[in-house]
């Protein structure tokens, strides 16, 4: 286990987001062969926060990269935090626990949930931390584009087996496309059921989580059934990945990748950002009724 902690601040525009990271020193690690290692605490979520219920996951890393499954390091089961006003310094959230996720993903991300009620700049601090942390700014949502939970998803023509509407590949997933193509999100919205749509890109995938979160939906197809229509969508519209697709701009997404989970009514129930994996879908399915 990382024991000992001791964090510094700094900053590291890397891992797809960028931001204000906490640094974090683990002493005599019996899985590690360095006794005195620095860990970095890595931001795993684009700055589209609005108030309300708010997932807020990150990952470890070191000089070498994030740290995953064959790095050596023995990563801890649960990590403890709490959530400050930047600006006051005042305890917002004092106990918070996000336990590490790595199914079917690597590197593992530990995902924490917190109720944030204001919009603002908020500081997540791993236990033993300064308390700089790791920024999370609260948006106010009239300046968020991208759907919010609770709002409907915009319906949109994505492209199809049938009809590509100049994506091609129409999936990117390898060795075979994934057959979430079948029909578009307005005509899944017409059909009463819920819907995940997974926005990403496999090949190409700037994250590299893009792939396992497809692969991640798909192990849960067959389990789901008819229960739950799912479809997914590229970022780009060719190889060259320059040029975003449609079903990106129809979202005004900045980031990848995105699952988009409604509800019956085609209202959206969850949102998960940059990383997830098949816990939690699975929860999230469980919750909506389709499990």
């Amino acid at each position: 286990m990382i024991s000992r902690r001791q964090f510094v601040t700094g900053t590291l525009a890397t891992f797809g987001f960028g931001g204000s990271l906490s640094f974090l020193t683990s002493c005599g690690s019996s899985s590690s062969s360095a006794g005195n290692e620095l860990f970095q605490v890595v931001q795993r979520f684009p700055q589209v926060l609005v108030p309300g219920s708010v997932r807020i996951p990150i990952s470890l890393a070191n000089q070498a990269g994030l740290l995953g499954k064959t790095s050596g390091v023995e990563l801890p089961t649960e990590l403890r935090a709490q959530l400050l006003n930047s600006e006051t310094g005042e305890v917002v959230i004092a106990d918070m626990v996000a336990t590490r996720h790595d199914a079917n993903i690597d590197p593992p991300y530990w995902p924490f949930r917190a109720d944030i009620a204001a919009v603002g700049i908020y500081s997540l601090v791993v236990e033993g931390g300064t308390q700089d942390g790791a920024g999370v700014q609260i948006m106010d949502p009239a300046t968020v584009s991208i759907p919010l939970i609770g709002t409907p998803l915009p319906g949109f023509d994505t492209p199809t087996t049938s009809d590509s509407r100049g994506v091609n590949p129409l999936c990117t997933r390898s060795p075979e496309p994934c057959p979430l193509h079948d029909i578009t999100l307005n005509e899944a919205l017409k059909l009463g059921k819920p819907i995940a749509y997974l926005v990403g890109t496999p090949a190409h995938c700037q994250t590299g989580t893009c792939s396992p979160a497809l692969d991640a939906l798909l192990s849960m197809r067959e389990v789901v059934g008819d229960r739950l229509t799912m479809l997914h969508a590229e970022i780009y519209t060719d190889d060259t990945a320059t040029i975003v697709a449609p079903a990106v701009e129809a979202l005004s997404m900045t980031y990848e990748p995105a699952l988009f989970i409604t509800d019956a009514k085609g209202v959206l129930v969850e949102r998960f950002d940059a990383i997830f994996d098949a816990v939690e879908i699975t929860e999230a399915f469980t919750t909506l009724g389709v499990l």
